[in-house]
């Protein structure tokens, strides 16, 4: 399962996808929207995508996860506005074995922060600034 939404996401449909009897663990990312960032107070926030590029580079880390692990993997990902607290990610990834799943989930959210087209721009009390690379015009 790999999605990208402008909804609301919740984390346990992507749970009940990924959870089969052969996993002894399931273990799960649920990355959400802080009031602050480096000194600021942070509004809300707003992500954009290019999303064929996006959903692309979800299913190569999903397969990568697949190949070196053997685990399962479903990534949800929030685009547009989000409010202070709402969810913005949900990575579950389903293992045999601990070990492998926690791996395999920090893996999965630092490849999408290194690779994956999806763009942060943070609004603060006193401005706004993007995060990373912003989109090109």
């Amino acid at each position: 399962m790999i999605e990208i939404t402008s909804s609301p996401v919740s984390v346990q449909p992507v749970i009940d996808h990924v959870r089969q009897n052969h996993h002894g663990c399931l273990v799960n990312f649920v990355g959400t929207v802080r009031d602050h960032s480096e000194g600021k107070q942070v509004i809300y926030l707003e992500y954009e995508t290019y999303r064929k590029m996006a959903e692309n580079k979800l299913h190569e880390i999903i397969r990568t996860i697949k190949q070196r692990w053997a685990a399962d993997c479903a990534v949800v990902h929030r685009i547009g506005r989000v409010e202070v607290g709402d969810t913005v990610v949900v990575i579950v990834v389903g293992a045999g074995h601990r070990a492998e799943a926690f791996v395999a989930c920090q893996y999965a959210i630092d490849r999408i922060k290194e690779i994956v087209p999806i763009w942060k721009k943070e609004y603060y009390t006193d401005g706004s600034s993007w995060i990373g690379h912003p989109p090109t015009p």
